[in-house]
């Protein structure tokens, strides 16, 4: 017995839980000391070892009965004792959210809004929180309402000019000025937005009759809505100190440029003082005649209606009766001049190739009013020389005279002898390969009447 006691004296306090964690080797001595409490032999250090290990052992069969209580049975709110869950008797879910150090109503940990992953129990409403101006994370900038908005850079000269040709020249061809204004809108001209309007006066200098009405009727649309009236007056100043430069690429630069200004001023888009304020301040002499162009324009008597058809009407916006008197009047004067580069030109500034076939219907029609044989080649002369050129087309030539062939009967009427002269420059155009071989067949002949019987050896009947 003394051996024994000698060597739990030399354990310290410190060794006293290692000590009780072996109680298989120590249940042996608890008759011995028993024994010791009876005989009043312990020593005090003795007493408080025993004491220490009585109250460790209290403690584990304490863990040992909850943690078998609390998986069997667990109580309710009114404090009920209710069977136990799924998990068999002695082990422990892992995944069981209830308590397991025996205190509570066995309950899951905060309602069921704990654990991981978890923002709050069911149905839980939080309200919006107001920044606290004293939260170190405080942001005041975050704090102002803040606007986006799609920002458009400005373009400068160059990417000007790229971006603002194509949408020009596409205007030519669709001639729609809405079009042109919703495209502008969506572009930031910034301080260059008179730029506009001198690049669209340069294309149509280049251009046609018709593209520089469709630009003045542009820069008509676009005052007050994209363009101002100072914009105006700025693009027409560049244009006036370019005209040097503008001359050498198109000679009749300051005569369309005065006619430009005349129809601005006549349309509102230019102040009536415009003209004004140059007088006696411009050296360029291109300068000066473009003004003076303007000048005697405005002059005129009925000058607003006669600025209107400034340019004329161009191409097929021109009413079909005007058209025809034109191609009447050109060949009238070629008739008389002979000049076949002038009846030329005067066909190319219609800007109508689709009705051509108008200039040969009204050609051959003077051919079966003419008396004798000179306007026969003059008129074959033109189209010979129309043909050869690529002005008029085969499917042109062929619908003027095939409205002449389908006409002739009712022509026949006022010219007897209609048919005979038709045949006749029929021939003589598919001589000088004016005309197909196919088209030559079709002409209709008049059926001559018959005399001469063919089996009468030549006498005249009766």
């Amino acid at each position: 017995m003394q051996p024994i006691i000698r060597i739990i004296k030399k354990f310290t306090w410190a060794d006293i839980n290692c000590v009780f964690a072996l109680d298989g080797d120590m249940a042996g001595y608890d008759d011995d000391l028993n024994d010791c409490e009876v005989n009043g032999n312990w020593t005090p250090q003795e007493k408080a070892l025993h004491e220490a290990r009585l109250k460790a052992k209290a403690k584990r069969r304490l863990r040992k009965s909850s943690s078998r209580n609390s998986t069997s049975d667990s109580l309710s709110e009114s404090g009920e004792l209710l069977p136990g869950g799924d998990s068999p008797k002695g082990k422990v879910n892992a995944n069981d959210r209830k308590s397991r150090t025996g205190k509570g109503r066995g309950l899951p940990k905060k309602g069921g809004a704990g654990g991981k992953g978890v923002w709050g129990a069911a149905g839980m409403v939080y309200e919006v929180e107001e920044p606290d101006a004293k939260d170190p994370n405080y942001d005041e900038v975050a704090q102002v309402s803040t606007l986006y908005a799609t920002v458009v850079p400005e373009l400068d000269e160059k990417l000007l000019e790229k971006t603002v040709n194509p949408i020009v020249k596409e205007y030519f061809e669709h001639g729609d000025t809405k079009e042109v204004q919703a495209l502008l809108k969506g572009l930031n001209l910034g301080a260059h937005k008179f730029e506009f309007s001198s690049l669209a006066l340069c294309l149509s200098l280049e251009g046609k009759a018709s593209h520089r009405e469709l630009t003045s009727r542009l820069l008509s649309d676009l005052l007050g809505k994209e363009l101002s009236q100072a914009d105006m007056a700025r693009a027409f100043d560049k244009m006036l100190k370019e005209l040097p430069e503008l001359i050498l690429d198109t000679p009749e630069a300051p005569k369309m440029l005065g006619q430009f200004l005349a129809r601005a001023i006549a349309d509102h888009v230019l102040p009536m003082a415009f003209l004004d304020c140059y007088k006696g301040k411009v050296d360029c002499v291109h300068a000066r005649a473009a003004l003076d162009r303007a000048a005697v324009l405005l002059s005129m008597k009925r000058e607003i209606v006669r600025l209107d058809n400034v340019w004329g009407v161009g191409g097929g916006l021109r009413p079909v009766k005007h058209l025809v008197k034109e191609m009447i009047l050109l060949l009238k004067e070629y008739l008389v001049s002979g000049e076949v580069s002038e009846a030329e030109r005067c066909l190319k500034d219609l800007e109508v190739p689709h009705f051509h076939h108008e200039l040969v219907y009204e050609a051959i029609v003077m051919v079966l009013e003419s008396k004798g044989d000179t306007a026969i080649h003059m008129m074959m002369k033109l189209l010979q020389s129309f043909w050869k050129s690529g002005l008029i087309t085969v499917d042109q030539m062929n619908r003027g005279f095939q409205r002449v062939y389908d006409e002739l009967p009712e022509i026949c009427l006022d010219v007897p002898h209609a048919h005979s002269i038709m045949e006749t420059f029929v021939d003589l155009c598919y001589q000088e390969s004016v005309i197909t071989k196919h088209l030559r067949d079709t002409c209709p002949s008049r059926g001559r009447k018959r005399f001469v019987s063919e089996g009468d050896g030549g006498l005249v009947k009766n």
